[in-house]
């Protein structure tokens, strides 16, 4: 769970775009968490923490009633009073939104205990009291029935599936307006450092093609004219 403060927050200053494009590179295809959508998109700063994880399977009735959250060692209950300050939780509810992954009073605990966000494949219930929180939270949308009635949380802190993306403890979760990529932990480093380097071309491309610059041999950087005015530009720019 140990992420470096220069890595968080150099993810917290790139896009999720940019971040799929550079693990598009090394092979990684399968990175980004789909079918969600912020309920609280982050709010300038991306969100960013280590994954801590929280597994389903179809729930069997005689095994699921409402008596079960009487039981302090329920896994969803665990899950919420275990997931480490600065964690991202992210819930695999099988991309089945019929019914409530979580709602508003465990968003509540969660945020309180310091969690960086919330994420699920499926829904929440209370969507508009999650929303309010200062806590980013994603979702397939809305779902008013308890989890209960669809999902039985079996176990916590495993690995996982989630909106088609494979999701290990300690992976890397970062979140904005976009949408989640999954970062493999061992590569976070190298990644956030590759990502705020791109970000820093791409906020050069930006100003060269609103100044009314072709993209052709600029985007991507073909001409080395191109990258020579780059590096006049960061050196006026970034010293």
């Amino acid at each position: 769970m140990t992420l470096k403060t220069e890595t968080r927050e150099r993810l917290q200053r790139v896009s999720t775009p940019t971040l799929a494009t550079i693990l598009f590179k090394r092979g990684l295809r399968q990175q980004t968490i789909q079918g969600v959508r912020p309920l609280r998109a982050p709010d300038g700063l991306s969100m960013v923490g280590p994954a801590f994880t929280l597994r389903t399977i179809p729930a069997r009735e005689d095994l699921n009633p409402i008596t079960v959250f009487r039981d302090p060692g329920h896994p969803q209950r665990q899950a919420i009073e275990q997931c480490p300050p600065g964690a991202v939780l992210v819930i695999d509810s099988r991309k089945d939104p019929r019914a409530a992954s979580a709602g508003g009073i465990l968003a509540t605990r969660l945020m309180v205990r310091g969690a960086a966000g919330l994420v699920t494949d499926g829904g929440f219930r209370d969507s508009a009291e999650i929303a309010a929180l200062a806590m980013p939270s994603y979702h397939a949308r809305p779902s008013a029935p308890t989890n209960l009635t669809l999902h039985q949380p079996i176990e916590f802190d495993v690995p996982i599936g989630c909106g088609d993306a494979p999701v290990f403890p300690g992976d890397i979760v970062v979140g904005d307006a976009d949408g989640l990529i999954v970062i493999p932990s061992h590569l976070a480093d190298e990644i956030a450092e590759e990502a705020t380097e791109m970000t820093v071309y791409e906020d050069f491309v930006t100003e060269r093609v609103l100044a009314g610059h072709t993209i052709i041999g600029l985007y991507p950087p073909t001409d080395e004219a191109n990258l020579e005015l780059f590096r006049a530009w960061r050196h006026h720019h970034l010293r």
